[in-house]
């Protein structure tokens, strides 16, 4: 489950090197993890949650399943790449299909790695990837414009209600800005993430520090959360050294380095919240003896969708979901406890799932 999160960014902003920490996180966790699988630009994490270690230990569960978190490091990302310059076309599809955009944004001044613009300006930096992103979008829009009024004048009523988005999305990306900001109803955003655009996606901004800032950021790192702030993205500063040294270090030898760094989490940490946070995602769970296992679903999914994330078939036969809150279940010692105490509740169909939920799901096949 979880989300997949594109990594882009231009030349020497520390890009690899952060992907590479995230792909050897995901090596030390395999062997806890079974699901989690590595492919050359595709990293899958578990996604830290203290919760399902106290639900597991209450429930004495033989497994613990956390959620995942998948990188895509999105490769060919240069000044051009709406044209082809580098690998830009493989880029342009990759993109489309991430839930949300990692910008790695380059916040540290180092004389050894040069900038490929000789020089050290992460809000110039990020004006450049989302030029390239709004030029591919534009392209892409304006072809389909032609055939569109075409249907539209032949009386096509979903044609010309495409043709309205388009042209509003057009009218936007003119102006310079990206497509997140088109405003819409709500029924028309099916329509909207079918048009595929690259600047549709949520936005993480990334910034790279230098070790000695990774606690609280440095300048660079501010005017990049000012920028972020003003766009309603979210922005984290981590330091991809960091990260790539504490990588593979075993949980004890991970919370002694970061107590010398004056850290209190790892930087990939903050990063997966930030990006549940920017994709607005909740964590429900699966407790028995065999294994204790989180789901992620969007806030507001209903009982039946978030059995669908475990299986389909729990989805379309869906009767009742058992279910308990995180904090009765840990209280009162489990299910049992909860149940006795009343904390036990049967929900239906309509019932919106809330963070946290340990769900039991009745179905018919």
């Amino acid at each position: 489950m979880g989300f997949k999160c594109g990594i882009v960014g231009l030349p020497n902003v520390g890009k690899s090197t952060l992907f590479n920490a995230l792909t050897e996180t995901a090596a030390a966790q395999a062997a806890n993890y079974p699901f989690c699988t590595i492919e050359p630009n595709v990293g899958a994490v578990a996604v830290p949650d203290p919760r399902l270690d106290k639900l597991a230990e209450v429930a004495k569960s033989a497994q613990i399943i956390p959620t995942q978190l998948t990188f895509v490091d999105i490769a060919g990302l240069v000044k051009g790449a709406s044209k082809g310059e580098g690998l830009g076309n493989q880029f342009l599809a990759t993109i489309r299909e991430v839930d949300a955009v990692a910008h790695v944004v380059r916040c540290f001044e180092d004389s050894d790695i040069t900038h490929v613009e000789g020089r050290i300006a992460p809000l110039e930096d990020i004006e450049t990837i989302e030029t390239e992103l709004m030029l591919a979008d534009l392209e892409s829009l304006e072809k389909r414009v032609d055939n569109l009024s075409k249907k539209a004048k032949g009386g096509d009523k979903d044609s010309k209600e495409q043709l309205d988005l388009v042209e509003r999305a057009l009218k936007l990306l003119r102006d310079g800005k990206p497509a997140r900001f088109l405003e819409r109803k709500a029924e028309e955003e099916r329509a909207f993430r079918m048009l595929g655009l690259l600047t549709s996606k949520p936005v993480l901004y990334v910034c790279n520090v230098e070790e000695g800032a990774a606690a609280d950021g440095n300048a660079f790192s501010k005017a990049v959360f000012e920028h972020a702030k003003k766009e309603g993205a979210v922005a984290v500063a981590i330091s991809a050294k960091i990260e790539s040294e504490i990588a593979t270090l075993s949980r004890e030898e991970r919370v002694d380095f970061l107590e010398t760094l004056g850290l209190e989490e790892a930087g990939l940490d903050r990063l997966i919240r930030a990006g549940y946070d920017l994709l607005h995602l909740i964590t429900y769970f699966t407790v028995g003896p065999k294994e204790a296992r989180a789901w992620t679903i969007t806030k507001g999914t209903k009982a039946p969708a978030a059995a669908g994330v475990i299986h389909t078939d729990f989805e379309k036969g869906f009767i009742r979901a058992e279910t308990i809150a995180y904090d009765d279940y840990v209280t009162l010692g489990g299910e049992a406890g909860a149940r006795d105490a009343g904390r036990l509740r049967l929900e239906g169909k309509e019932y919106v799932v809330a963070d946290g939920d340990v769900m039991h799901f009745r179905f018919n096949t």
